[in-house]
């Protein structure tokens, strides 16, 4: 997939780009910004991980859109700016519960409280640790994608003394950070709450507790110790010692320089209060938005821990990785249902997007999500049918195989193959899978009325006299013109011959009588494709159902 190739920019796209309402440049534009205020050499975007649970489609959707915006960014410095991503896993967060869809749940919980990195692999015990595992499939799927990122371990970095400057920053300034942050704390939170997490080094755990000392000179905490109830002295360098959530979000924008990072809207008070403790050290809070949340079928977030929503390999089982980049890009700030039901619709609107792309004038070209989806360089479009066609195809020969799909295909447009339209073959195997899964399971006829009755059997005759290579629009045409009587008709939306139009209703009966569902591609371009023959008997078998 080329979503994050970043191509040559070419010159004269500056100024579109300086003009585009795409979201993308948006933001682009808020980082330009940023750095006629305070130049630098170079740009660092981040996206942040928390591997407590199995790498989940929303971190690909983060990881997507701040790819975007980093490409944008390149076209409107003219690539003049170098810029970074950065992945980073908060891998040294401790352990607060155990996810539903991990094995081991027994292990796990003995180990509820140390840092993701001192717990074993509860899958395989091929990795070091349950972070490093989680660790290494986040890799893998943004790997998978072509990503141009940099990977970054929260554990790595604590223990190397990349983070030892910033830490002792965090000291120096650690009643202005509690200022900051008590006020938002309830009684018996704020009663505890310390920036500091030191890490027992009796039980290894990521200890929660007050710090009743503190040593800038030294750059040292003291806590008293819950198992042994004894002080404790320890550096905040070395790793000894981790930030919690907020302040260890701003300790880290402070410690790497973070530019931009976008993250979820639950997070909205998170960034603002990140962002004080950032100013507080004496750093300067990344640009970023708040896009909205992903939700399941049931309209509940999705949840790493719980597994719900929709994993990446359940969306390639189904559909393209460009289908997935299409449903990112759209309307980062609007609440989507991550659901299955949502793969067919992503997976034609690319296409049609990718279609109607070379036909655009440059600044409908920088509107165009397939721009971004493969920084400013797509492919050209070459897909001879639908996604909803493949499938409706599917599920009305009950087709079980690749073969029986492409003699439809081929009857269709003659000339393409598998071997000429790779990922038409590709889709193939996604519309097989996706009516096994989805469609299979759920069909269901309704008995049509007797008016219906009527209408299908004159559709049927209408559709006995035309010559059997009749195109799309032709047998189009004759549906339309069979479906011009009541209670079809739709007074509202006449033809352009002046005639009644003919309503929604219409065609939704010839689904859901003669394929079993609720909706489907263009009636006349799946005649085409099944075969007048193979449409007029699915007519007759409906008409003898209901007898």
């Amino acid at each position: 997939m080329s979503t994050t190739e970043l191509t040559a920019i070419p010159n004269d796209l500056r100024a579109l780009a300086e003009q585009s309402s795409a979201w993308p440049f948006e933001q682009a534009r808020a980082i330009v910004a940023r750095l006629k205020k305070k130049p630098k050499d170079g740009v660092l975007f981040e996206t942040g991980y928390g591997p407590s649970g199995l790498p989940h489609i929303g971190t690909f959707g983060e990881v997507a859109r701040t790819t975007m915006v980093r490409h944008a960014f390149r076209v409107l410095t003219e690539d003049k700016v170098k810029t970074r991503l950065l992945a980073f896993s908060d891998d040294m967060d401790g352990l607060r519960k155990v996810p539903d869809n991990v094995p081991n749940k027994e292990m796990l919980t003995a180990c509820l409280g140390k840092p993701l990195t001192r717990i074993p692999d509860p899958f395989s015990n091929e990795f070091p640790s349950f972070g490093a595992a989680n660790n290494a499939r986040l890799r893998a799927f943004l790997d998978r994608f072509r990503f141009e990122y940099e990977f970054a371990s929260s554990t790595d970095y604590y223990t190397s003394g990349r983070f030892d400057a910033a830490m002792q920053r965090m000291l120096e300034v650690y009643d202005r950070v509690m200022d900051i942050i008590l006020p938002t704390l309830g009684p018996e939170r704020r009663a505890t709450y310390s920036p500091f997490l030191p890490i027992s080094p009796t039980t290894g755990k990521v200890l929660y507790v007050p710090m009743i000392e503190r040593n800038v000179s030294k750059g040292t905490v003291v806590y008293v110790d819950p198992d042994t109830g004894e002080k404790t002295e320890t550096a905040v360098t070395g790793g000894q010692v981790k930030c919690q959530w907020k302040a260890d979000w701003a300790m880290r924008w402070f410690a790497l320089g973070v530019d931009y990072e976008m993250a979820g809207k639950d997070l909205i008070d998170s960034v603002k209060l990140s962002g004080k403790i950032c100013a507080a050290l004496g750093g300067t809070p990344p640009e970023g938005f708040n896009y909205e949340l992903f939700l399941d079928e049931q309209g509940q977030k999705i949840s790493k821990s719980k597994g719900n929503g929709l994993t990446i390999d359940e969306w390639l089982r189904y559909a393209s990785p460009e289908s997935l980049s299409l449903f990112m890009y759209r309307e980062p700030k609007a609440a989507k249902r991550l659901y299955f039901d949502v793969i067919p619709r992503n997976v034609d609107d690319y296409q049609q997007f990718l279609d109607g792309f070379p036909r655009q004038d440059g600044k409908q070209q920088l509107a165009n999500p397939v721009w971004h989806i493969h920084a400013g360089n797509p492919p050209s479009a070459d897909m001879p049918v639908t996604f909803q066609l493949l499938l409706t195809l599917v599920s009305s020969s009950n087709a079980e195989n690749a073969e029986t799909l492409w003699g439809f295909i081929g009857r269709y447009r003659p000339g393409v193959t598998p071997q000429t339209h790779p990922k038409l073959d590709a889709m193939v195997g996604y519309a097989i899978n996706y009516f096994r899964d989805f469609v299979a399971p759920t069909k269901q006829f309704r008995e049509p009325t007797e008016a219906e009755r009527a209408a299908l059997q004159d559709l049927r005759d209408a559709l006995s006299q035309l010559p059997a290579m009749s195109t799309a629009e032709e047998i189009q045409n004759v549906v339309y013109e069979i479906g011009r009587r009541e209670p079809f008709l739709d007074h509202k939306k006449p033809a352009k011959d002046g005639r009644p139009g003919v309503s929604l209703e219409w065609f939704n009966m010839l689904y859901q009588v003669l394929l079993g569902q609720e909706k489907g591609p263009r009636f006349g371009s799946f005649v085409a494709v099944y075969g007048l023959p193979n449409a007029i008997a699915m007519i007759d078998g409906a008409l003898a159902r209901s007898a």
